[in-house]
């Protein structure tokens, strides 16, 4: 399974299930790490040599010499996060320059996208909210589907200022339908100059790069942000993010032949969180989601939010599996649930009149008159976080993560059972 796999890595819940971690594991193997879509609401954090990495654009694969970073089409990139980050790699050590790529064709979020996204939020009503990061993901990408948004390669133009001031004329109309602040053209055209000279070097036809790599049998890691519960199309609309974190994006929003896929591995915590609104049928409300929050440090990457804690849920996880294809698991934070001694799986939601969904369903308001059918396994109540093998795992604790897989399809490839890379078992890949 090891040599020349191009892999797509996704992650199955709503995010935060450890991709940065398990993507730096997968580092190794790649020689070139894709990021296909998302913006930098998607924070991907790494713990290596004792030191808390957290990328939000850069591909994790940077912390590591001589790989490849590459954003591609389908990212919406806002340039003064990015530049911030290049700047934050920089101070690392990590060398940028031949290794690190923008496609030309990715769009940019801009000012008046971060504005228009807190305005809008602002204007919905109460229960209505998204809970969006405010970062102008949204805003951007319906730019770029109602074909006006801005691409990496607009900044090589010479009129890239003006082009600036009549985008600015068009969205402070928008701002202030919204009653919002409007913003000055040539103000936001000032604030843009450095961004061409900073950013110029690295935008380039990432395509083709793509496809020298794979004809030259290259091996690809194609990294996804947020998680297939929050994808457009597939997730718990309309509590998603704006672009499409499932297997098929990683096709789209990088530029490659679905043939050009070897393996689909997804990420999954092995108990379940959520960041933000919308619905989560295994939410705690109790001392055992505050055990969980606490004991996992259960706090969002790139906004500080608490997340909303519960247990697995299989359907979510067999779900994600469908959708995705998924050939191997990467499980991770199995330590979180060391001092539990009982821990629970979600097999199907049973309405009032005894109906079980064991499907996720798309209309959301069913979930509504639902509740979680549990199914109660026996705890380990031991320290798990210094194992380094399967064989060395509690028999509890490998009965319920055998469980898991029984129920969601797949095979288990990656245990994580701690934060740093050296806490990471290779399982069968």
């Amino acid at each position: 399974m090891r040599s020349l796999m191009n892999t797509v890595l996704v992650g199955a819940q709503w995010g935060d299930e450890g991709k940065g971690k398990v993507i730096d594991f997968l580092t190794e193997e790649a020689d070139a790490v894709v990021r296909f879509q998302g913006g930098s609401n998607a924070g991907h954090t790494v713990v290596a040599g004792g030191r808390k990495y957290v990328l939000h654009l850069i591909p994790s694969g940077i912390l590591h010499d001589g790989k490849h970073c590459i954003i591609g089409n389908g990212v919406v990139m806002d340039p003064f996060d990015l530049m911030k980050e290049l700047e934050q790699a920089e101070s690392w050590g990590c060398e940028l320059k031949g290794r690190f790529h923008i496609s030309e064709r990715a769009h940019m979020v801009m000012q008046w996208h971060r504005a228009i996204d807190a305005a809008e939020e602002a204007a919905r009503a109460e229960g209505s909210k998204i809970g969006t990061t405010g970062r102008g993901i949204g805003p951007a990408y319906a730019a770029k589907v109602g074909r006006r948004g801005l691409r990496a390669g607009d900044i090589l133009k010479p009129d890239f200022a003006d082009v600036i001031r009549r985008e600015v004329a068009e969205a402070n109309r928008t701002l202030r339908a919204l009653g919002a602040h409007e913003l000055e053209a040539d103000e936001m055209a000032r604030l843009y100059e450095p961004v061409v000279s900073a950013l110029m070097p690295y935008v380039t036809d990432t395509i083709q790069l793509i496809h020298e790599f794979i004809d030259a049998k290259r091996p690809i890691l194609f990294e996804g942000a947020q998680a297939t519960m929050l994808d457009i199309d597939f997730g718990t609309y309309p509590f998603v993010t704006s672009s499409n974190p499932t297997a098929g994006g990683a096709c789209t929003g990088s530029g490659i032949s679905p043939r050009s896929i070897d393996r689909v591995i997804g990420v999954m915590k092995l108990y379940t969180t959520r960041v933000g609104e919308g619905p989560f049928p295994t939410e705690l409300d109790d001392a055992d989601g505050e055990t969980l929050r606490v004991r996992g440090g259960e706090f969002g990457a790139t906004t500080g939010r608490p997340r909303r804690c519960g247990w697995f849920d299989a359907v979510v996880g067999r779900y994600a599996q469908r959708v995705n294809g998924v050939d191997y698991w990467a499980l991770t934070k199995l330590d979180v649930l060391d001092t539990f001694p009982v821990v629970r799986i979600c097999t199907g939601y049973r309405r009032k009149d005894g109906f079980v969904y064991t499907t996720f369903p798309a209309d959301l308001g069913a979930l509504a008159h639902c509740e979680p059918v549990y199914e109660d396994l026996p705890g380990w109540q031991c320290d798990t976080s210094k194992t380094t093998s399967w064989d060395a795992l509690p028999a509890n604790a490998k009965k319920y993560i055998e469980r898991i897989i029984e129920l969601v399809g797949g095979k288990i490839g990656v245990l994580s059972v701690g934060p740093g890379r050296e806490t990471t078992l290779r399982i069968n890949i």
